[in-house]
């Protein structure tokens, strides 16, 4: 990672504020540019003269200063990097709702610099509601959320809330500011290797309706094939976007096909396929769907202690795909899997290749904490005849753009 990047520490008022000066402290001794913005709760809680001595800069904290130099914009355009940490339940909700009545809040609307956040709270106001719903707000726009740890707090008090130490906080930011780096590369870089193409993608995940109000799903959220949308009109590519329930905001220049079912991507993606020059399909599709929907809702006291379902398989679209591929067409297809050692991973990787017969195959690994509702992905690629073509992690769109690399 080189240095002499921009970076803005933003502090809020919590007692954890003190260990922000090492948070300042790490960047500036690989040579960044830091700015502190404080909040003046935060300097309640740690000094101003700290703090520029920390980080050789005048910290700037007062949304009125500078007014000539239009400071409350400039240094958030300026930024390469915002880190906010400690980051308390109410500059979190704030942050949420987009608001700006402080010099902070300014700065980070007016940044499109990756957004890093380190919560530091009591543990009941980290479980409250409130502040569950502004964190998963906050991760859906791609903001990275470090921690908090588990440990003791103020007073007597231990429990989920405690801030992450300045080290764990400063490789966060760095990984993020990579991720940035590569992503920009990507969309920059790309050319127009794709220049009149038709490529088309499917995203998300799809779900089996069991009544009006309940289905079989997944945890997929979309983000990996919006990402190859987003990397493939990068490149100049016409791109359909075949999209399953997604839960991240797909490019507006693509052709956008909403589906819900299995059978519904199906067919939607073979209508598109027959015109495309590749396919990629990234949605994860159910394997079954239950045998009839109700058409009302399921009643508890029908079922009792237990409800058996009763499903039949669906079709396998990426099969389906392979068998009727044109000749030059190229089909991608995925597979997400949980198993934990990386030589059965493959094993299974290559016995879906087999079953499936597509050009290439991306292989994930999914779980918990990994590969679904993720902003990062870590592939394995297998061509027709099992061989590794590529290994790539990182952002979803450095990603995307290393399975392009492969068709362009």
């Amino acid at each position: 990672m080189s240095s002499g990047r921009t970076i803005v520490v933003g502090i809020t008022g919590g007692i954890a504020a003190y260990k922000a000066v090492n948070v300042v402290r790490a960047f500036v001794l690989r040579g960044d540019f830091v700015h502190v913005v404080a909040t003046p709760a935060a300097l309640r809680f740690v000094g101003k003269p700290t703090l520029e001595a920390i980080s050789r800069n005048p910290v700037h904290t007062d949304l009125y200063e500078g007014v000539a130099e239009v400071r409350h914009v400039a240094i958030g355009q300026s930024a390469d990097l915002i880190v906010v940490a400690p980051a308390t339940a109410n500059s979190i909700a704030k942050l949420a709702a987009g608001l700006a009545d402080d010099l902070l809040g300014n700065t980070i609307l007016a940044s499109t610099a990756p957004l890093v956040i380190a919560p530091a709270m009591h543990t009941e106001m980290w479980n409250n509601a409130a502040t569950v719903a502004n964190v998963a707000t906050l991760r859906s726009r791609g903001v990275i959320v470090v921690g908090p740890g588990v440990g003791q707090l103020t007073g007597s008090d231990t429990g989920a809330g405690r801030m992450e130490e300045p080290d764990t906080i400063v490789a966060a930011a760095l990984a993020a500011l990579a991720d940035a780096d590569r992503d920009a590369g990507v969309l920059a870089g790309a050319g127009a290797a794709l220049a009149g193409k038709h490529v088309v993608i499917t995203a998300g995940g799809t779900r089996e309706p069991l009544d009006p109000v309940r289905f079989l799903g997944n945890r997929s959220s979309g983000k990996q094939g919006v990402a190859l949308a987003h990397a493939a009109l990068a490149r100049g590519a016409t791109v359909t976007l075949i999209a399953a329930n997604l839960e991240v905001a797909p490019p507006t220049e693509v052709e956008l096909r909403a589906v819900g079912s299995a059978l519904e991507l199906e067919v939607a993606v073979t209508a598109a396929a027959a015109v495309a020059d590749v396919v990629i399909m990234a949605a994860a599709v159910a394997d079954y769907r239950p045998v009839a929907a109700r058409a009302d809702k399921i009643k508890k006291d029908e079922t009792g202690g237990t409800m058996l379902l009763e499903l039949t398989r669906n079709p396998d679209i990426l099969a389906g795909l392979a068998r009727t591929k044109r000749s030059g067409q190229v089909l991608i297809g995925f597979a997400a899997e949980t198993e934990t050692d990386s030589v059965r991973l493959l094993e299974l990787g290559r016995e879906k290749m087999a079953r499936k017969g597509c050009d290439f195959l991306v292989v994930n690994r999914v779980g918990w904490a990994e590969g679904f509702a993720s902003d990062r992905n870590a592939i394995t690629v297998l061509d027709h005849g099992g061989d590794i073509v590529c290994e790539a992690s990182g952002s979803k769109l450095s990603v995307a753009g290393r399975i392009l690399d492969l068709i362009t």
